[in-house]
């Protein structure tokens, strides 16, 4: 264990090293987060849509826990394949208008499993730089070759796909809303480039779905392209507030990856409680516009009141706002001084973030208030002040 130490110790030193802190939900005031005994207003959760405490998901799992029991007890190729899978599966596709779904238990797995079931020798998978973890994992199990093109650089794919014009199956993988930066992916551009070069186009929404679209199905429908798009793929861990991932596509797909997808064969099913409070999660986001609307607008203001306090935050709508500080140390003492005014804004470090660019990454929900936004923006700007990152 020596060396472990010494890299750990290493990474201390350059304000890299990370630790689980414990945080528990604040039962009064839904968009906080209880650490240490504090409440702080919560700026770095996923919960876009305000739905992870939602008393109707709550009250669906209760119901079906005392009908269905408390785990699937196997795989979904064995017996663990629930009727409430079937049920949401249904719904899903219905939603994405795609032919089939597929529930998978997180999107981790969704990505590693569907990019190394679907490639592998003499194949090449293209993906955006700042492409989710996941992804890069995904393209490593395959065994294809990776051709990594500068982040949204659609000239600089141009020049990869040319390049291995005459490798094996050609897939292209993108976020749609980028998790770290929160700025979209040239989505029109990747569609005509796949079509040009004969190649799969893959669009991981996770941070996409449930914001974008008229009924929350992501940003491919949103700009009318997701009948161009081969393999959606989004999660239920964010704007729907449960757990879980899913994949939508064509029949083919789908029968494939049954047959192929290793974290899907291998692993036990979902609890069926879970996947009936899944369900419930995505009436709520069909249904409810205002959650969307909301988000969206609170998002701007946000966005605004930093930008114009002069601190560099990252292009884009979405309600991911990156404060680039760049320095690591630096920033772990923006996101501490943070914390003591009762702010809860997590420090962003490489490897997760390319170096020099580390950030606060701000994170909101419809829960948000524009009072308790623009009170969290005058305490930013004075720590920004106070630490000279303005």
């Amino acid at each position: 264990m020596e060396w472990m130490e010494k890299e750990l110790e290493l990474w201390s030193g350059a304000s890299l090293e990370r630790s689980l802190r414990e945080s528990g939900v604040a039962q009064e005031t839904p968009s906080y987060v209880l650490r240490n005994e504090r409440a702080l207003i919560n700026l770095s959760s996923n919960n876009y849509l305000g739905l992870a405490d939602h008393p109707a998901i709550i009250e669906a799992m209760r119901v079906a826990l005392l009908s269905e029991g408390v785990g699937s007890g196997a795989s979904r190729l064995v017996t663990g394949n629930r009727f409430p899978y079937v049920q949401l599966e249904q719904a899903l596709a219905e939603w994405q208008r795609c032919d089939a779904a597929l529930v998978i238990a997180n999107g981790y797995m969704a990505n590693s499993g569907v990019i190394s079931a679907l490639v592998g020798r003499g194949d090449v998978v293209f993906s955006d730089r700042l492409n989710h973890a996941s992804i890069v994992d995904g393209v490593v199990l395959s065994r294809a070759e990776h051709a990594r093109y500068r982040h949204n650089d659609m000239e600089h794919l141009r020049t990869l796909l040319k390049k291995y014009r005459d490798h094996g199956r050609k897939l292209i993988v993108t976020d749609a809303v980028f998790s770290m930066d929160g700025d979209q992916a040239h989505l029109r551009e990747l569609v005509s480039l796949k079509q040009e070069y004969g190649a799969l186009l893959m669009v991981d929404e996770a941070h996409s779905g449930g914001i974008y679209g008229r009924h929350g199905e992501g940003l491919c429908h949103d700009l009318g392209l997701h009948d161009q798009v081969d393999i959606h793929m989004g999660t239920f861990s964010k704007s729907f507030g449960v757990y879980g991932a899913y994949i939508c596509g064509s029949h083919t797909l789908i029968r494939w990856l049954v047959n192929a997808a290793r974290p899907l064969i291998y692993s036990t099913a979902l609890p069926p409680s879970l996947v009936v409070g899944i369900s419930k999660a995505l009436e709520l986001v069909i249904s409810d516009h205002w959650r969307r609307e909301k988000l969206l607008a609170v998002s701007q203001l946000f966005r605004s009141s930093l930008k114009h306090s002069g601190f560099i935050i990252g292009d884009g709508d979405s309600p991911i706002i990156p404060l680039i500080v760049g320095n690591n140390e630096a920033t772990l003492r923006f996101s501490h001084a943070l914390e003591e005014k009762g702010i809860a804004a997590v420090a962003i470090r490489p490897p997760t973030v390319p170096d020099g660019t580390a950030r606060i990454r701000f994170s909101l929900s419809a829960l948000h208030s524009d009072r308790e936004l623009m009170d969290a923006a005058d305490c930013i700007r004075s720590i920004g002040h106070q630490m000279g990152v303005l």
